[in-house]
């Protein structure tokens, strides 16, 4: 009776020591996430002075007084809620810039949403002035639907819509309502 009682003893011990170790799961994401709130940024930065270079050549350079790092999201993104002052050297190393009062870049479809007072100047003092203005990355494209106004050295354009390449050597006024001519 005593072996049948030490089989019984090591058949519920092995029962129970084989159930525990088929219900454990590799969860080391979520170990890593604790402490992370899913509504609250990965995490936070300020004063931001970033300059981009590509093969040495400096490519742009980032000023902003806060980004938060939304990386932990399902589709993550960075948010500026402060604004950006942002200045792009092109080949030729000409300088374009364009300032906003807040942006948000989405990291997986490397589209940038400027929102609110946008202006963006070019090296050829072409500016464009908009409430929002959307940067296509990988297109290099900008383009918006909702009003702008376009001052160029000839002319200013009133319109609702916009779309240019990045060196704005096809910059086009969609929609035009309003057309004045520039005499210097």
């Amino acid at each position: 009776m005593n072996t049948i009682l030490k089989y019984r003893i090591v058949f519920i011990v092995t029962a129970f020591t084989v159930t525990m170790f088929f219900s454990c799961k590799n969860n080391f994401k979520d170990i890593q996430n604790i402490g992370i709130l899913d509504s609250g940024p990965l995490s936070i930065a300020e004063n931001i002075n970033t300059k981009y270079t590509d093969s040495g050549k400096l490519k742009s350079h980032l000023i902003s007084p806060k980004m938060l790092n939304y990386s932990n999201r399902g589709f993550p993104f960075y948010e500026f809620p402060e604004g950006i002052n942002l200045t792009m050297f092109d080949k030729e190393n000409n300088k374009s810039n364009v300032v906003a009062d807040y942006a948000i870049l989405y990291d997986e479809t490397d589209l940038i949403d400027l929102q609110g007072n946008v202006v963006l100047t070019t090296h050829k003092k072409d500016t464009l002035f908009a409430d929002q203005l959307f940067y296509d990355q990988k297109k290099e494209w900008l383009f918006t639907n909702l009003p702008v106004r376009f001052r160029t050295k000839n002319e200013l354009i009133n319109g609702n819509g916009f779309d240019s390449n990045r060196d704005f050597t096809n910059a086009q006024v969609l929609e035009v309502t309003g057309r004045i001519f520039i005499d210097e």
